[in-house]
C-alpha cells in the first residue's frame, strides 16, 4: 500500500469507473488524474466521473484536461464551446491577443470547474517557427518569442482566475521540433545562445507558474543522447538557467518519441529529476508498472504539489455576456481598451 502520495498522473478507460479502476487509485494514490475524450459524453456524466475519481482517493485531487481549443479540445460542441486555433485568434487581431486569449481561457476555466476539473495543460509557451511540426504549429501563439511570452502569460492568467491551475508546456520549448514526437524523437540543432535567446527566454518568463510539462526533444548542443525528459543536463537547465521552481511533470510516458519500455523511462524521467509521471492511456497494467516503478513523491516534488495545490483559488466573479461580448468585437478587429 502506498501511504504517500503517488509520483505520478493517470488516466482512465471510459465514461465510468471500473471496479478494478477504483481499487487500483485507492491502493496507488496518484496525485491526479487527467481525463480525454474517451472519457467525455455530457456535463453531468463527466461531474459523476471527476467526483468518483477524487473519491477513489479520499481527497481533492487534481484533475487535469488539455483543453487549448482549436484541434486540442477534449470538451466540445455541443456541450461546451468550439474555440479556434490560438495561431488563428492571434492573427485575427494581434495588438489586442493578450486581452482575447484572457478571455478565452477564463471561459474555458469557468467549463472546467462546472465539470470538477481544475487544472488545464496550458499555455503552450512554445514559439511558432516555419518549419514547426503541424501537430503543434496552429496551438501555439506566435512567432515572436515576446508576444509567445505575453500571451502565454495572459493564458495562464485567466486559468488562475477561475480557479483552475495551468500548466505551462512543453518546458524548455517544442516549437524548433519539426516531427511528431508522439511517433518519434525530435532531435533539434539550435544554438545553445539561440534556445536561450527565444524558447528558454519564454519559459524564463513564465518560471513562476505551479506546474510545468517537460519535451521529449533532444536538444543537441546540450545533452546529444536524451531527450530533455530523461536528461540531467536538460533538467539542470529547466531548474538553474530557466529558474522553474514548480512542479516538473513528464509529457506522456507512453509517446513513441521516448525509448526503452514503461519502467525504464519512468526510473530515468525520475532520476533525471521530473517530479511527476503522466501517464495517459488509461491502460490498467501499465499504470500498475508506473505506480510500482515510480513510487511515492520525494520532498521536493511533494513541496512542488503543494505549493501548486495552494494556487488553486476559488474563482473571481465575472461577467460572461459581457466578456462573450468583448471577445467578439476582438476577434471582428476591433480595438478595445
Amino acid at each position: 500500500m502506498n501511504v504517500g502520495q503517488g509520483a505520478y498522473i493517470f488516466g482512465c478507460n471510459g465514461l465510468t469507473l471500473s471496479a478494478d479502476e477504483k481499487a487500483f487509485f485507492a491502493d496507488a494514490n496518484p496525485w491526479g488524474f487527467i481525463v480525454f475524450a474517451r472519457n467525455i459524453e455530457t456535463p453531468d456524466q463527466l461531474r459523476r466521473l471527476t467526483g468518483d475519481l477524487r473519491d477513489a482517493v479520499g481527497r481533492d485531487a487534481p484533475i487535469l484536461i488539455d483543453q487549448e481549443g482549436g484541434r486540442v479540445e477534449r470538451m466540445t460542441q455541443p456541450h461546451w464551446r468550439h474555440w479556434l486555433p490560438p495561431l488563428d485568434q492571434v492573427a485575427k487581431n494581434p495588438p489586442m491577443a493578450e486581452r482575447g486569449m484572457y478571455l478565452r481561457y477564463r471561459m474555458i476555466a469557468d467549463e472546467l470547474r462546472a465539470v470538477g476539473i481544475d487544472a488545464n495543460c496550458a499555455p503552450v509557451a512554445d514559439i511558432a517557427h516555419e518549419a514547426t511540426h503541424a501537430v503543434l504549429k496552429n496551438r501555439c501563439y506566435s512567432r515572436d518569442p515576446q508576444q509567445v511570452a505575453g500571451i502565454s502569460r495572459a493564458v495562464a492568467n485567466g486559468l488562475l482566475a477561475g480557479g483552475v491551475l495551468p500548466i505551462v508546456k512543453h518546458i524548455p520549448g517544442h516549437g524548433r521540433a519539426t516531427i511528431d514526437s508522439h511517433l518519434e524523437l525530435p532531435h533539434v540543432a539550435a544554438s545553445v545562445d539561440d534556445l536561450c535567446k527565444s524558447d528558454f527566454a519564454v519559459m524564463k518568463s513564465l518560471a513562476d507558474l505551479p506546474i510545468g510539462m517537460s519535451a521529449h526533444i533532444v536538444y543537441e548542443n546540450i545533452d546529444p543522447e536524451r531527450p530533455a525528459t530523461t536528461s540531467p543536463r536538460m533538467t539542470g537547465i529547466i531548474r538553474d538557467d530557466i529558474g522553474f521552481g514548480g512542479l516538473l511533470m513528464s509529457d506522456d510516458i507512453s509517446m513513441q518519441a521516448l525509448k526503452g519500455d514503461l519502467s525504464a523511462r519512468c526510473t530515468k524521467s525520475l532520476s533525471a529529476g521530473i517530479d511527476m509521471i503522466l501517464h495517459c492511456n488509461g491502460d490498467l497494467d501499465e499504470m500498475q508498472i508506473v505506480a510500482d516503478v515510480s513510487g511515492a513523491m520525494n520532498d521536493a516534488a511533494q513541496a512542488g504539489a503543494d505549493h501548486a495545490i495552494a494556487q488553486r483559488t476559488v474563482p473571481d466573479a465575472f461577467d460572461i455576456a459581457a466578456y462573450e461580448a468583448e471577445l467578439l468585437q476582438i476577434l471582428n478587429g476591433h480595438a478595445h481598451g
